[in-house]
C-alpha cells in the first residue's frame, strides 16, 4: 500500500541523500536500500559480539 509521508531532514542530510541517490532511483528505493544495509550491518555486529562474548555448545550436547 502506497502512502505519501514527509520525513523532516536538515539541508545537509538531504544533500547527502541526494548524492547517494542514483539516476532513475526513487527516494523510496534509496531509503529501502539504506534500511536493508543497516539491518545487514547490525546483524553482522550482533554475530561478532555473540562470537566474542558467548559460549557455544555443540548441538549433539544439547
Amino acid at each position: 500500500m502506497s502512502a505519501e509521508k514527509r520525513i523532516p531532514v536538515t539541508e545537509e542530510t538531504f544533500k547527502e541523500l541526494g548524492d547517494m541517490k542514483q539516476a532513475g532511483q526513487t527516494w523510496d528505493e534509496l531509503l529501502e536500500e539504506l534500511a536493508a544495509q543497516r539491518k545487514h550491518q547490525q546483524f553482522k555486529e550482533d554475530m561478532k559480539q555473540i562470537k566474542e562474548n558467548e559460549e557455544f555448545v555443540p548441538l549433539d550436547e544439547v
